[in-house]
């Protein structure tokens, strides 16, 4: 009886737990977990703060996930891997045999070395529930809270405790918010909404130095605070891979099927540099619906099965007090850009070669899922159907074979 073995308890994981039992429903799969929490869906906590879910809500599996999928759970720490004897190493000592071992070990904040960071008390990343039901517990009514890093996890953390705190204030080195995924009008307009909700912005700059609760800002600023909240950016989880001889670049290096170029060990999710169909090349793409993708495609050959993921793309669907951004894909430079604009957002498609390179969608985010398909599956668009794209896309722009698929049969 095979033994699988996946390090890691989050989407990854799952998909790798369900991708495992729809090809081997026999085999014995150990799930180690560094976090002592069933498996719950990580951009849910800025939700939890806010008061819009609870901790039974955030499971992103039921509760009898693991039992029904006769998966061993522990909760521990893994330290190494031996590949010689097929083991991985727990701290504490114990070690775990396995035939197909899959790493799932996810991102950590990255916390640049800030002088004086060790003054400041009350300090969060906001990555786990853990970090947030920490962060909770230092929030006040009177809080003013200072989140270094305007990306998606500073933003989000800065929604779910605007109602709870006195103020806050965010700060960074980019001239714009969510500088990976908008571009500078797009990132405006979705500023204004976070404004108008009373969060504060201190654009092209950051902290450089801090001082118990006061920041010293590059540009000479100061700024005080009672809470810190630290949202710099992520690093894969790497350490693992590359001391079992793994090739790591920004992520753990992977083909289409998971493998990495050590016999016997998978990585999925956002730990992984996988293949990026909208670049044509390897990247990490830290986003929930390709973890599940990856560890899922991880487990089906894991377990014997033939799975490859050759369709990833960055893709982005996120909110703030009700305005709605969706992103997906690349925005090529020399390609053609169609724009529309409304009360309520902004719509852009960029084109090149006959086919959607990528989208921003502010406000109107209800085509979204076809937008994203045609991106995903590099769908060339006859003359006929390009006015319909760019105005109001449906399904009737895929051929009877591919709408069938989509509908599950029915045309």
């Amino acid at each position: 009886m095979a033994e699988y073995v996946i390090v890691g308890n989050g989407t990854a994981a799952a998909g790798c737990i369900e991708g495992i039992r729809s090809t081997d429903p026999k085999g014995n799969i150990t799930v180690i977990s560094a976090e002592e929490h069933h498996v719950y869906s990580r951009p849910l906590i800025s939700y939890l703060l806010e008061g819009k879910t609870d901790l039974e809500r955030m499971k992103y599996r039921p509760d009898d996930f693991y039992e029904r999928n006769n998966v061993k759970l522990i909760f521990g720490k893994a330290e190494k891997i031996d590949t010689k004897n097929q083991k991985v190493a727990l701290a504490g000592g114990k070690k775990i045999v396995y035939d197909k071992v899959c790493l799932c070990t996810g991102s950590s904040p990255f916390v640049p070395p800030f002088e004086g960071l060790d003054t400041v008390k009350k300090k969060f990343p906001f990555m786990t529930l853990d970090d947030a039901l920490a962060l909770e517990k230092a929030l006040t009514p009177k809080s003013r809270v200072l989140i270094v890093g305007a990306g998606l996890i500073g933003l989000k953390c800065a929604e779910g405790i605007a109602e709870r705190v006195g103020s806050i204030t965010v700060c960074d080195l980019a001239d714009r918010v969510l500088s990976s995924i908008l571009d500078a009008e797009c990132a405006a307009y979705m500023q204004r909404e976070l404004e108008a909700h009373g969060v504060s912005f201190l654009l092209g700059d950051t902290a450089v130095r801090f001082d118990k609760n006061k920041a010293y800002m590059k540009s000479g600023a100061e700024v005080g605070f009672d809470v810190l909240v630290l949202a710099v950016g992520v690093r894969a989880e790497t350490g693992l891979a590359k001391d079992a001889g793994c090739t790591v670049n920004r992520g753990i290096v992977i083909d289409t099927k998971m493998q990495t170029d050590v016999k016997d060990i998978y990585a999925a999710g956002d730990c992984a540099e996988g293949y990026d169909s909208s670049i044509g090349a390897n990247r990490v793409l830290a986003i929930l619906p390709n973890a599940y993708i990856q560890g899922h495609c991880a487990g089906v050959n894991m377990a014997g099965g033939s799975a490859d993921q050759k369709d990833a793309i960055p893709m982005n669907s996120i909110g703030f007090f009700g305005l709605h951004c969706a992103t997906a894909g690349s925005y090529p430079a020399d390609g053609e850009v169609c724009e529309e604009r409304t009360e309520g957002g902004i719509k852009r498609l960029y084109f090149k070669g006959g086919r959607l390179a990528g989208y921003m969608l502010i406000g109107d985010v209800a085509r979204a899922g076809i937008y994203t398909s045609l991106v995903r599956e590099q769908t060339v668009i006859d003359e006929e159907y390009i006015d319909k794209v760019k105005k109001f896309p449906s399904l009737a722009i895929f051929s009877s074979d591919i709408r069938r698929k989509k509908l599950g049969g029915v045309v």
